[in-house]
């Protein structure tokens, strides 16, 4: 897929284009682990249950959510996945900046499979709202991920500027 900084990305179709910003957001979320240590990781700087590993786990889950539960309909159980977007963020203690990371490698590759053959008209049946367009599933993981990168974007922020104190 072209770069979505260069100039490739402008003669592409709009579900293309789609496809190539979600890969560039999956890319920074995956990337915001990077060069941190377990703890900071883990670090909860904010009331919620948000830190930056639970910001990737739950990621994962959005992926397997949107194109594993809305593509086949299979729940959330047959899935292995939380139960809801909340308990997404809950870290286990196995849970490592490797190992969240790999499930989240994992989950973008079956998520493009998925996708492999669709078009925006195409239809996802096995939504809990119901038959979805992966046009309207494209626009809505675009909108997730971006959330995403910009809450990771602050956290990270947060713990590299402490690193200096």
């Amino acid at each position: 897929m072209p770069n979505p900084d260069s100039q490739d990305i402008y003669q592409l179709d709009y579900d293309s284009m789609a496809k190539v910003f979600i890969d560039q957001h999956r890319q920074m979320l995956m990337t915001c682990l990077d060069g941190l240590t377990e703890e900071e990781a883990r670090a909860n700087l904010v009331e919620s249950k948000t830190t930056l590993l639970g910001l990737v786990k739950h990621a994962t889950f959005v992926e397997r959510v949107w194109f594993g539960e809305a593509a086949t309909g299979r729940d959330r159980s047959q899935l292995g996945i939380a139960a809801t977007p909340d308990s997404s963020f809950a870290l286990k203690t196995t849970d490592t900046i490797e190992s969240v990371q790999f499930d989240y490698a994992l989950a973008v590759e079956e998520s493009r499979q998925v996708l492999n053959d669709k078009t925006g008209d195409d239809v996802f049946q096995g939504n809990r709202r119901g038959s979805l367009p992966v046009r309207w599933v494209l626009l809505h993981m675009l909108r997730e991920l971006a959330q995403h990168c910009g809450h990771a974007d602050i956290l990270r922020e947060q713990i590299l500027t402490s690193r200096k104190q």
